[in-house]
């Protein structure tokens, strides 16, 4: 399993998740961001914690794991402070 997808994304207190099907947006006060997740990536969201995992065991599940929680993980500190 990558590494990087077993690394919990911790929500700050200012970001709204909501998950509708593969569909991901992410709310804060600089904005909102959404990314539509691949089918062989499993998330979960639990307290204020987002949990990511790959459905199989493949190399393409497991890169796209990884590569999904570092998007997400972008999407959230963009719309809590922003890019430079």
């Amino acid at each position: 399993m990558s590494r990087i997808a077993n690394q919990p994304i911790q929500l700050p207190s200012s970001v709204e998740v909501k998950e509708s099907g593969q569909q991901l947006s992410v709310k804060g006060p600089k904005g909102t961001l959404e990314h539509c997740i691949h089918g062989l990536v499993e998330m979960r969201h639990e307290d204020n914690e987002l949990l990511f995992k790959a459905r199989d065991e493949s190399h393409a599940a497991n890169a796209l794991a990884g590569t999904t929680r570092a998007l997400i993980q972008h999407m959230v500190a963009g719309v809590t402070d922003g890019f430079e």
